[in-house]
C-alpha cells in the first residue's frame, strides 16, 4: 500500500512539474510588441523571452506595426518587457554606437546560412563596411556573396543587424529596407563621426 502511494505521489509530482514545465514554455514562447517613435522614424519591435524576433523601422507607425508580420497578432503590447532595448536604441541615437550590440536576439527560426551571416554582420565594427564577398565567406561559403545579399535584405533586425555596413564590392551603396540608401549613408556617418541623431 505504501510503496502505491509514493507511487501515486511521484506520478502527482510528475504532473505537478509537467504543468509547472509546460507553463514555463508557454511564458518563453509569449510574444510581445511595442512602437516607439524614433529619429529615424517608427520603431516597432517583437520579441519572446530568449530576445528579438523582429525589428521594423518605418517612416510611419502603421507600416511600422504591420513590418512585424502575421506573427503579431498572437502578441500582446508590452512595452515595459522593451525597457532594456528600448534604452540602448536611445543610447545608440545619441552616439553611443555600440549600444545595440547588447540587445539579445533570437535566430532560432534563421536557416544556418541566413543566421551564420547575420551573426558575422553583427561583428562588423560600427562606421566601418564590408563586401558581400566577404560576408559570405565570414558565414562559411565563400561562393554565396548573392545568397549573403538575400541575407541581408531579409534582415530582420535593422540596426541591431548593421547591414547598412555591407556595400557592394566597389565600395557603393546598394539598397536599404530600412529607409534607402540616405538612410544608409547617414547611419554610416553617425557611426564614423560617432555623433548624435537625437
Amino acid at each position: 500500500m505504501s510503496t502505491c502511494h509514493r507511487n501515486r505521489g511521484n506520478l502527482d509530482r510528475a504532473a505537478l512539474d509537467g504543468d509547472a514545465m509546460s507553463s514555463a514554455t508557454e511564458e518563453h514562447e509569449m510574444l510581445h510588441y511595442c512602437l516607439q517613435e524614433t529619429p529615424f522614424g517608427w520603431l516597432a519591435l517583437l520579441g519572446n523571452a530568449r530576445g528579438l524576433l523582429r525589428v521594423s523601422l518605418q517612416p510611419e507607425p502603421q507600416p511600422a506595426l504591420d513590418g512585424l508580420g502575421n506573427a503579431m497578432d498572437d502578441a500582446e503590447e508590452n512595452a515595459g518587457v522593451f525597457e532594456g532595448t528600448l534604452a540602448a536604441f536611445e543610447e545608440y541615437f545619441a552616439g553611443s554606437v555600440t549600444a545595440l550590440d547588447r540587445i539579445p536576439l533570437d535566430l532560432s527560426d534563421a536557416s544556418p546560412f541566413f543566421g551564420a551571416a547575420w551573426v558575422a554582420c553583427r561583428s562588423i565594427p560600427p562606421g566601418e563596411t564590408r563586401s558581400y564577398q566577404w560576408l559570405a565567406e565570414a558565414a562559411g561559403n565563400p561562393r554565396a556573396s548573392r545568397a549573403a545579399g538575400q541575407a541581408m535584405a531579409k534582415n530582420p533586425f535593422p540596426l541591431i543587424i548593421p547591414c547598412h555596413r555591407v556595400v557592394g564590392s566597389s565600395g557603393g551603396l546598394h539598397g536599404y529596407g530600412a529607409g534607402g540608401v540616405g538612410v544608409k549613408a547617414r547611419l554610416l556617418e553617425m557611426e564614423r563621426n560617432r555623433g548624435t541623431l537625437l
